[in-house]
């Protein structure tokens, strides 16, 4: 088994320059997000306050509660994992997978 040195920096700089790149982008999208849903609330809630609409905030809180919940199952969920390890993984997944992992880590705090 020979291991190609080039290929596996290759693939270590692809997946870290991938992965900070994706980290970073959904660190701003997050951050857009959360911007637009806060205001949105805002909005509500000025609203309710003025007296224009009634909200129903323990029925929005549950309901909230229920989708968080059925999102963390739904995304809990892992496929099964094979014991071998071939060639191909160790010159090409695993070096990959681990600079995608610390580099997006890496843009995600950054950005």
């Amino acid at each position: 088994m020979s291991i190609d040195l080039a290929f596996i920096g290759t693939s270590i700089g692809f997946g870290g320059v991938a992965g900070f790149l994706i980290g970073y982008a959904i660190k701003k999208a997050i951050k857009i997000m959360m911007i637009i849903i806060g205001l949105f609330f805002a909005a509500l809630a000025y609203l309710n306050y003025q007296g224009i609409m009634t909200i129903n905030w323990d029925k929005l809180g549950a309901t909230a509660t229920g989708a968080g919940t059925g999102l963390g199952n739904a995304t809990g969920q892992i496929a099964g994992i094979s014991d071998q390890v071939t060639p191909t993984q160790i010159n090409f997944g695993i070096p990959l997978t681990g600079s995608f992992a610390a580099a997006f880590v890496f843009g995600f705090m950054k950005g």
